[in-house]
């Protein structure tokens, strides 16, 4: 130590933290977050482990229910948690599956082929962060149970009847000294496990919330071609064939469900042992090598693409691709306990030959289909040479100096990014009154001249050739598409604001649409908002009121009564003067804005192609369903 000091640090300072203390001091290293996307992913660890039971052919059936009290039952018809004594821990088995990080069946490899449940800490972690979980195991024509609080035995697993079905129940609620919300959304759960019926072909699920009186129940026999047709609904596809591929190769089982439809997007979902990995992985891009050899194949086979044409680009093969890849392994590597990347090398080998073998000899076997494909490909090629040059104006644009940015831009005097904040402003009357409310230093105004183009409906060439389109993508500074780069955006706020009717409804989901097709990762790192403006002024003598909906309008007025009460309703942005404007919607201090988050791409990617999307009947079905309990739609 050089006879340096310390500062006391010696071995009496070393904290060793025992089972499953660790968990309730550090849970975010385990759950992600305390906020509402770890308490849902409680739900999803005790689920998972029916899954795993599903996936081994053990369970047909899992129930969710939501209780009124806060807790959430979870009930599986498997094999039930093992009950006798652990040769080493001296205690029942089902005591160290909950009380043990790293306790479980899926380390050996014998009893699940499968299983999404790799680091084998889901269940003890729930039981850590639980105000308090109850545990029932059919097995052995007994039911065993348990209690814990915080984790810990309040006795020893004890024998409370008899049954003549196995299975696995888990009743928990979630610790308040946990987590900063202990409200279970039911979407965000239905979404989930919606996506997981889809993934385990025969499974049901059934999901009951008693504090709305609500049962959903989701069961397909079809499996991931039922994902397709589901995802494809709001779209029409180019065929009604779906092409279907399924292979075991040594322990890897791959399935992968393929339907192009006439628009433009891209909707390619990723598994791996059903969890959703979202950044792709060995087995995406095996899947994408083998769709774009075999096309490319295909088309100069039947000369469909000509000598002089190059070969079609993987962006090309995959406009208009509707398709879920789906892969079970017996060991998967994936990156942290996130579980977004598959990263198992052999893997991409495994499915690129799968798919290829799979997609060249559907297309030997449906010529026309084939046909289509290949045509429509063609066409996605062509578009985008033609887009290139305009990308490319939109590039150079960006690297010239603040005059290459567009006229009707107030710029903000400011330059960091994470300071800065731009308003789309719908109209230039609304546009003229942003300009006087704002602060000049950290906001900027870009007024939009009507309803931007619905990119839903559009090609890549069509999009760059729309004026507010080219403005806004040269105002926010990071290019588009496949080119956008979050480090070069020129603001960390990028905010709607509209007048609150149909009409400024319809612009905001116009920009919406864009921001998630084109600049994804805006909504990704939580760039974008929603300017809310009041509809109303209340005033009482000194008192008055901004009010958001009828139903504070209506609040203002039962507490101070109806009469000699002054209300201005204002229909748009316009009527508000500077000041008002400022205070209600611009004013960091006072203003009312919503961060727009995708929690579920698959939700998100419905929602925008049934609002946006050519098919009419979708979009009346969800408005009149939503109606009555959307304000504003939280994708």
């Amino acid at each position: 130590m050089n006879g340096q000091k310390t500062n006391g640090y010696n071995a009496e300072q070393i904290q060793i933290l025992e089972g499953l203390e660790a968990v309730r001091k550090r849970p975010s290293m385990y759950i992600g977050s305390t906020g509402e996307r770890g308490l849902h992913h409680l739900v999803y660890e005790v689920v998972d482990n029916s899954i795993d039971e599903a996936m081994a052919g053990y369970c047909d059936q899992i129930n969710i229910t939501l209780r009124t009290d806060g807790a959430v039952v979870t009930e599986d018809n498997g094999t039930g948690i093992p009950v006798d004594i652990h040769p080493k821990e001296k205690v029942s088995a089902l005591q160290v599956v909950m009380t043990k990080l790293h306790a479980g069946g899926k380390f050996g490899g014998e009893h699940y082929q499968v299983s999404g449940g790799l680091h084998g800490v889901g269940v003890s972690v729930v039981n850590a962060l639980s105000l308090w979980l109850e545990v029932e195991v059919r097995r052995n024509g007994k039911i065993y149970y348990q209690k814990y609080e915080r984790g810990k035995p309040q006795a020893e697993v004890k024998v409370i009847g008899e049954t003549k079905g196995t299975g696995t129940t888990v009743i928990f609620k979630p610790d308040p000294e946990i987590f900063e919300i202990c409200e279970f959304d039911l979407d965000t759960l239905v979404h989930r496990f919606r996506e997981l019926a889809f993934l385990t072909r025969g499974l049901r699920i059934t999901i009951k919330d008693e504090r709305v009186d609500k049962e959903l129940s989701y069961h397909y026999e079809g499996g991931i071609v039922s994902f397709v047709e589901h995802l494809n609904k709001t779209k029409t596809p180019l065929s009604k064939e779906i092409i279907y591929i399924q292979k075991k190769v040594e322990d890897n089982l791959v399935e992968v469900a393929i339907q192009y439809n006439d628009g433009y997007v891209e909707n390619v979902y990723s598994f791996a042992n059903n969890i959703n990995t979202q950044e792709g992985g060995s087995h995406l891009s095996g899947f994408r090598a083998a769709l774009t050899r075999s096309i490319n194949d295909y088309g100069r086979k039947q000369n469909l693409i000509k000598e002089n044409e190059n070969n079609l680009a993987g962006d090309d093969v995959r406009e208009g691709l509707t398709a879920i890849i789906s892969i079970k392994l017996r060991f998967p590597q994936f990156e942290g306990q996130t579980k977004t990347k598959l990263g198992n090398s052999e893997v991409k080998g495994i499915v690129e030959s799968v798919v290829y073998e799979g997609i060249t000899e559907f297309m030997g076997e449906n010529p026309s289909i084939a046909k289509a494909i290949v045509e429509k490909c063609l066409m996605a090629s062509r578009a985008r040479d033609a887009a290139r040059k305009a990308r490319e104006l939109t590039r150079r644009k960006n690297a010239l100096e603040i005059s290459s940015l567009p006229g009707k831009l107030a710029d903000c005097s400011f330059k960091e990014p994470e300071l800065c904040e731009l308003y789309l402003v719908e109209g230039d009357s609304a546009g003229g009154s942003a300009k006087q409310a704002r602060d000049r230093r950290f906001q900027a105004i870009l007024p939009l001249r009507g309803k931007i183009l619905n990119v839903e409906k559009a090609r890549f060439d069509r999009i760059l050739n729309n004026d507010e389109i080219k403005a806004m993508i040269t105002a926010i500074g990071a290019g588009f598409g496949e080119d956008f780069d979050v480090s070069k955006l020129r603001y960390h706020k990028i905010i709607s604001m509209t007048d609150a009717d149909v009409d400024g409804a319809h612009i905001r989901t116009l920009l919406l649409t864009f921001f998630y097709r084109y600049m994804t990762p805006l909504i990704e790192n939580g760039y974008v908002y929603i300017g809310m403006p009041p509809l109303f002024l209340a005033k009482k003598g000194k008192k008055q009121q901004y009010c958001y909906s009828e139903q504070e309008l209506d609040a203002f007025l039962e507490a101070n009564g109806r009469q000699g009460v002054l209300i201005q309703r204002y229909k748009g942005l316009g009527e508000m003067n500077a000041e008002q404007l400022a205070e209600t919607t611009m004013n960091p201090e006072s203003r009312t804005i919503l961060r727009v988050k995708v929690e579920d791409a698959v939700a998100a990617d419905e929602i925008f192609s049934t609002l946006m999307g050519d098919k009419v009947e979708p979009r009346r079905e969800f408005i009149q369903t939503h109606a009555r309990e959307v304000v504003d739609i939280d994708i």
